[in-house]
C-alpha cells in the first residue's frame, strides 16, 4: 500500500540527499562490477560487495549517516538487476542519472517506523525525520518493508504489511465461475454461461491525448538537456515538462483506479476466472516497414489504454488472495475467438466480422461473448472437442504459488546463516569499490 508524504522544507532536503546518495552507490556497484570483469575476468557477487561497504563508508564518510541495510537494498538492486541481465530477462544495467532514481527501500524496520492504524499517520525514517503520510490501506499488518518513491515532484512511502490469511480470505468464498475476453472496444466482455455483460473502455489516453500534445509543443524551442554535449534543460523547459508528466501521470492514476475497482467488483462475485493468455510486449510491438504503420501504432495505444496486462495481473493475486483459481487458457491451442463454444467448430474471422455465425451448428452470439465462453468451457472441461486440458494452463490459486528467487532478501539470509555455520573459516572479507 502506498501512502502520500507531505515532508517540511528541511526533510525534504534531507530526502533529496539520501536519494542521490543511492543513486551514486548504485552507480558505484555497477561500476564496480563491469570494471573488476574487464580488467580482471572477475565477476563480483553481492555477498562481495556487501562486505566491502564499511571499508566504503570510511572512505566516503557520508554514507556513515544512511542506514546500513538501506546501502544493503541498493546493493541488491544492483545484484537483480544483473541477474535479469544474465537471463536475458532485461537489458544490460546502465548508469541512472537523478532524473531515473526513483528512490531507496528499508528491507527490515531498523530504518523506519510507522506511527499509522491503515488510515494517515506518520512515518519516522532514520538520521531524516518524521513525516505526516495521507492513505488508506485496505488490510493493515504489521509493516515489514518500506520503499521511498519520488515521482513527479512528490513523495510516496510504499509499506508492505504482513496480514493474517483469515483477514484476506472472506468468510464464505464465492462459488461463481466467469471466462473474460479482453478486447480494446470492450474492455472487458464477461460470461458465466448464461449472464453476459460488456465493460467499456474508459480511454483515458485517448481523452487526454490532444492536452498532452498541447502541453508537449510548449517544450518547443526551449532549451532542451543533451547529455553528449552536455547541455542542461532551461528553466522553462523544465517547466513545459513538468506539465506533461503530471497530465500523464493523471492518466496512469485513473487507470490504475478504473482498474482496481472493475477487479474488485469481478472478484467478489466470483472465485473461478478464465482468461486468454496474452503476450503483451509481442502484441504491442511496432510494425515493420511497409505494413500500415500508422494503423498498427493506433493499435498497439488502445491496447495499453485499456491496460491488459495490469487488468490480468491485478485479477490474479486479487484472486490468490482469497483463495480463488485464476486460469489462462493457451490461445494459440484453443483459438478462443475461431471456435464455437457449444460444437467446438473452428472457423477462422477477420476482425471486421463482431458476430459469431457459427456454420456448422447455428449457433450466434456476441463475438467476444463467444470466446469468453470457449475459455471458461474449455477451463471447465466441458468445451466440445477439447476435453480437459487444465495441464496445459497456467493455474494460480493461493494453494499453488511459486516465488521468485531472484533479489530475495529470504535468499540472502540463508547465504549468510550458511557462512556462518563454517566451521574453522573466517568469512572472507572482500576488496573495497574503489
Amino acid at each position: 500500500m502506498t501512502f502520500r508524504l507531505y515532508p517540511n522544507k528541511q526533510i525534504e532536503q534531507s530526502l533529496r540527499y539520501h536519494r542521490k546518495l543511492h543513486k551514486d552507490l548504485f552507480n558505484a556497484a555497477v561500476y564496480n562490477r563491469f570494471t573488476q570483469y574487464e580488467k580482471f575476468k572477475h565477476s563480483v557477487s553481492y555477498i562481495e560487495q556487501q562486505n566491502s561497504l564499511p571499508a566504503f563508508k570510511e572512505v566516503w564518510t557520508e554514507y556513515k549517516e544512511i542506514n546500513s541495510q538501506a546501502l544493503q537494498a541498493t546493493l541488491k538492486r544492483v545484484d537483480f538487476a544483473f541477474e535479469r541481465w544474465f537471463k536475458n530477462v532485461s537489458r544490460r544495467p546502465k548508469f541512472k542519472s537523478i532524473r531515473h532514481y526513483s528512490g531507496w527501500t528499508y528491507p527490515a524496520k531498523t530504518g523506519y517506523s510507522v506511527e499509522s492504524n491503515g488510515e494517515n499517520g506518520y512515518i519516522l525514517l532514520s538520521k531524516i525525520g518524521r513525516i505526516q503520510m495521507r492513505g488508506k490501506a485496505k488490510y493493515w499488518g504489521t509493516p515489514t518493508t518500506c520503499t521511498i518513491v519520488y515521482r513527479n515532484g512528490k513523495w510516496y512511502a510504499s509499506i508492505t504489511v504482513e496480514v493474517l490469511e483469515q483477514v484476506l480470505k472472506p468468510e464464505i468464498l464465492p462459488t461463481n465461475a466467469i471466462g473474460i475476453d479482453l478486447g480494446c472496444k470492450s474492455a472487458l466482455s464477461i460470461t458465466d454461461g448464461q449472464n453476459h455483460q460488456h465493460i467499456d473502455t474508459p480511454k483515458f489516453l485517448r481523452n487526454a491525448e490532444r492536452e498532452i500534445k498541447r502541453a508537449s509543443k510548449q517544450k518547443r524551442g526551449k532549451q532542451a538537456p543533451n547529455r553528449k554535449k552536455k547541455v542542461k534543460a532551461s528553466r522553462r523547459w523544465k517547466k513545459a515538462q513538468s506539465k506533461v508528466s503530471k497530465l500523464t501521470s493523471r492518466v496512469r492514476n485513473q487507470r490504475q483506479n478504473w482498474v482496481h475497482q472493475v477487479v474488485a467488483e469481478i472478484v467478489s462475485g466470483n472465485s473461478f476466472v478464465a482468461t486468454e493468455k496474452l503476450e503483451v510486449v509481442k502484441m504491442t510491438s511496432k510494425a515493420k516497414k511497409g505494413k500500415r504503420k500508422k494503423q498498427k501504432a493506433g493499435l498497439n495505444k488502445s491496447i495499453l489504454d485499456v491496460g491488459f496486462g495490469m487488468l490480468k495481473s491485478t485479477i490474479k493475486y486479487k484472486l490468490e488472495q482469497i483463495g480463488g483459481v485464476f486460469i489462462e487458457v493457451p490461445t494459440k491451442k484453443v483459438k478462443p475467438s475461431q471456435t464455437c463454444p457449444k460444437c467446438g467448430y473452428q472457423h477462422k474471422k477477420t476482425l471486421d466480422d463482431r458476430v459469431h455465425e457459427c456454420q456448422q451448428c447455428g449457433y450466434v452470439q456476441d463475438r467476444d461473448i463467444a470466446a469468453a465462453e470457449v475459455m471458461l468451457y474449455w477451463a471447465k472441461g466441458i468445451l466440445p472437442g477439447f476435453g480437459t486440458s487444465l495441464v496445459d494452463a497456467d493455474v494460480a490459486s493461493s494453494t499453488s504459488r511459486t516465488r521468485k528467487t531472484a533479489g530475495s532478501m529470504k535468499q540472502l539470509g540463508r547465504v549468510k546463516r550458511q557462512k556462518s555455520t563454517l566451521t574453522g573459516q573466517d568469512v572472507e572479507t572482500r576488496p573495497s569499490m574503489q
